[in-house]
Formats: structure tokens, C-alpha cells, sequence
């Protein structure tokens, strides 16, 4: 690994040289390539640094240490140091693990109510209200694809974009089947019943990202609606693509033209026919599927919320927390936090 970590840091090197060239910017592609590559390789230069200077004090303390006069506080600077390098090792081995290429992009979301009837469809209605406000906290934008309510409030579908640098990196974690125990609203004997919700996450990819035959798409064209089924717009601007090939639908109707609801539905169908590919593809190489911390199948149960309880519980990583209300107005960082200490762990592991 020291080895890789000295060619790393000479390749950091080159690069901060270039850029200072007087000619970098002659080609703006190029430069921005470079600069990109030169900020994601600096955490990695300023840990090795860090870990280098680590092992020059130990080395330091240990050539004291003769020193009858020098060698309690000579052993006591050598423990100190021998902690710190052994925790920027671990920091560097993280930070030389392969990255998720999808990690910086934007990412598409779909809620769906499941098991349980109108409380599922209340609950994905929670859902969606989690996620709003935890892309709000980190200064990320929501913007809606198809959003069909119920006429209780609830949410029998959600897609949306969180548009927001490193969101796929946070809400990858969150695919999955979420369950919840709580005494419903319709429910006037108290009993607290369990339903389900199921939420999909996909990197948002460019149309030009993947390969599309426009052959293989069949447009419809339908009036957007709200809860009720009342008409919202007068024409048909709602707009719903089946990719023939492989079955797949998406529908948008957020938008008041035609054009834009198309367009949309092209991002979702590409990010959908990624996911597919790339799934074949770990398939192919691993010969079983994603690990359910890094990918969280949607068919799987992943996080329960009882509210009689106050809890919210992860079961990938088995943590239980008693702060039910915050988790739901968007304080979710805690959990996705142990979920990515917990998928690094697993890849650190698969990579010895």
C-alpha cells in the first residue's frame, strides 16, 4: 500500500505543477479534468503526509528514549504517535478503496406505498416528507417527476430528483422496503397495525449516458391529475414512455409542456436501464448480487419505525435509535452514516 501511496503523491505533484503552467487553461476541458482529478486525490496526499509525519515521531521518541532523563516523556510521545499513524492507516486504506463512479451525481427517487393499504400510502407520504427535508438541510433541490396522492393526504407514488453534489453517495443506503408499526390515523380502536413502503434509488443519468433506440419507446400522452382524479391541467401534457424491450414504464406529469414532462421521463428511463446493466454486470463479475449495505435491493426489508416505541431501527447494521421524531423531519445522517462505515468495513475486508 506505501508504495501505491508514494505514486499517488508524486502524481499529485505532477499535476499541481501543471496547473501552475502558464498554458493550463489553454484547453478548458482538459484543465478541468485535471483540477478534478488533482481535488480528489488531495485528502488521499494530505493523509499520507500526515501518516509520514506520524512515523518520524515514533522514530524520533525511539532514538530518545537512551536518554534516562528523556524516556517517560520519550515513551509517552511514541504511544501518542503509534495511535495516531495507526488511524490515519486506517483513513488511508478507506480512502484508496475504488469509488462509486455514481457517488457525485444527482439522484432519482421513487416512493411507492405497499402493504397496508391507505396507512402504506400515509407512510410513503412520510417518506417522501423525510427526504425533503433532510435534501433541504444539506442545501440540496427536489425536483418532482409524478406525484399521485391519495384523497387522505397520502402518496400512492413519489418520483423525484435530489439534485445535489454527492447525493447518490448519501441516498444509495435508502433502497430498500421501510416498515412502520404505529396506530393509524383511520384506525379508532388504537391498535397499532404494520404496513410497508418501498423506496428506489437510482443515479440520474443523461440520456446520452446510455444506449436508446427511439424505436423501442411507445409514447402515451394523458391529463396530469391530483388526488380524486381531478384534472389539473386542460390538455394533455402528462407524459408516460414503455421502453418495449424490457417492460419498463415512467410516467412524469409535473410539468405544465409536453417537451419538459418528455424529457424527464427520458432521465428516468436511462437511470432505470443503467441500474439494469449495471446489475447484469456485478452479477457477471461477483457471481452474486450486491452487498445489501452498498446497494439495499428493493425487495428487501431494511429499517422498521415504531412510533408507540419511539425507535427507528436499521437492520442491515442493527441500529436502534430513540429519536423517531427527528429521524422524520430529515435527521437521517447518523443512520446513513453507520451504513457507510459498515459497506467501507465490507469492502476494506473483500479487498485483503
Amino acid at each position: 500500500m506505501l508504495d501505491k501511496l508514494r505514486a499517488v503523491a508524486g502524481h499529485y505533484e505532477e499535476l499541481c505543477a501543471r496547473s501552475e503552467q502558464p498554458d493550463f487553461y489553454a484547453d478548458p476541458k482538459k484543465a478541468a479534468e485535471y483540477l478534478r482529478e488533482k481535488n480528489d486525490l488531495q485528502p488521499i496526499v494530505q493523509t499520507y503526509h500526515a501518516y509520514q509525519d506520524a512515523i518520524r515521531e515514533m522514530e524520533d521518541a525511539q532514538e530518545l528514549m537512551s536518554d534516562p532523563e528523556m524516556k517517560e516523556f520519550c515513551q509517552e510521545t511514541f504511544r501518542s504517535a503509534k495511535e495516531k499513524s495507526e488511524e490515519l492507516y486506517r483513513q488511508l486504506q478507506i480512502l484508496l478503496l475504488p469509488k462509486d463512479p455514481n457517488d457525485e451525481k444527482n439522484v432519482i427517487v421513487e416512493i411507492r406505498g405497499g402493504v397496508g393499504g391507505e396507512e402504506s400510502a400515509l407512510f410513503a407520504h412520510s417518506l417522501f416528507r423525510m427526504y425533503s427535508m433532510y435534501a433541504a438541510a444539506k442545501g440540496w433541490r427536489i425536483e418532482l417527476m409524478n406525484y399521485s396522492e391519495t384523497e387522505l393526504g397520502g402518496v400512492k407514488e413519489a418520483d423525484f430528483v435530489i439534485n445535489g453534489r454527492g447525493a447518490y453517495s448519501r441516498m444509495k443506503y435508502e433502497s430498500g422496503v421501510h416498515r412502520v408499526q404505529r396506530v393509524p390515523e383511520t384506525e379508532s380502536g388504537g391498535r397499532v397495525h404494520t404496513s410497508t413502503a418501498t423506496v428506489a434509488v437510482l443515479p440520474e443519468m443523461e440520456e446520452a449516458s446510455v444506449q436508446i433506440d427511439p424505436a423501442d419507446i411507445e409514447m402515451q400522452v394523458f391529463r396530469a391529475s391530483g388526488a380524486g382524479g381531478q384534472h389539473v391541467n386542460k390538455t394533455s401534457s402528462a407524459v408516460r414512455l414503455i421502453h418495449k424491450p424490457s417492460g419498463i414504464v415512467v410516467a412524469c406529469q409535473e410539468e405544465r409542456s409536453q417537451i419538459q414532462n418528455r424529457e424527464k421521463c427520458m432521465r428516468m428511463l436511462a437511470s432505470k436501464l443503467y441500474e439494469i446493466e449495471q446489475e447484469k454486470l456485478d452479477s457477471q463479475v461477483t457471481g452474486m448480487r450486491r452487498s445489501q449495505v452498498g446497494s439495499g435491493m428493493r425487495n428487501e426489508r431494511i429499517r422498521t419505525y415504531n412510533f408507540p416505541q419511539g425507535r427507528v431501527t436499521d437492520h442491515r447494521v442493527g441500529l436502534t435509535l430513540y429519536k423517531i421524531d427527528a429521524i422524520m423531519d430529515g435527521a437521517i445522517d447518523e443512520i446513513i452514516d453507520a451504513l457507510a462505515t459498515a459497506d467501507q468495513a465490507e469492502k476494506l475486508k473483500n479487498a485483503q
